[in-house]
């Protein structure tokens, strides 16, 4: 049962990691063709459930392939992952926690075969 659960997390993820990639594009060229600046630059400090070093490894890297998004640091506690968000100065917590219960709750369902 376990491993249906982490197939089916793995393809969960596949499909939110394209569809988010498209997206992503289109905003990131959205903000870069047109004359308005849309782009909101800053720094987010996301709490991790992830503990062990491949889901942490998963949900930085996927992250940082994500356009407008770049994974900088992991805290010495491993508790906190440090992202630069172009999108996020407005409203951080609201971009953390799409990207918890986006990318790391699939990458952990995928990984463990449940999200926490």
């Amino acid at each position: 049962m376990i491993l249906l659960a982490k197939i089916w997390g793995a393809i969960s993820l596949a499909v939110y990691f394209h569809y988010e990639l498209i997206v992503s594009s289109v905003r990131v060229a959205w903000d870069v063709l047109t004359p308005r600046n849309y782009a909101r630059p800053g720094y987010l400090v996301m709490p991790l459930d992830a503990k062990t070093d491949a889901e942490m490894m998963l949900t930085a890297n996927l992250i940082s392939l994500t356009p407008g998004t770049l994974s900088i640091d992991l805290s010495n506690d491993r508790t906190h992952l440090l992202v630069h968000s172009m999108f996020g100065g407005d409203d951080p917590e609201a971009e953390i926690a799409t990207l918890k219960h986006g990318i790391e709750r699939r990458v952990l369902k995928a990984l463990r075969g449940r999200a926490s």
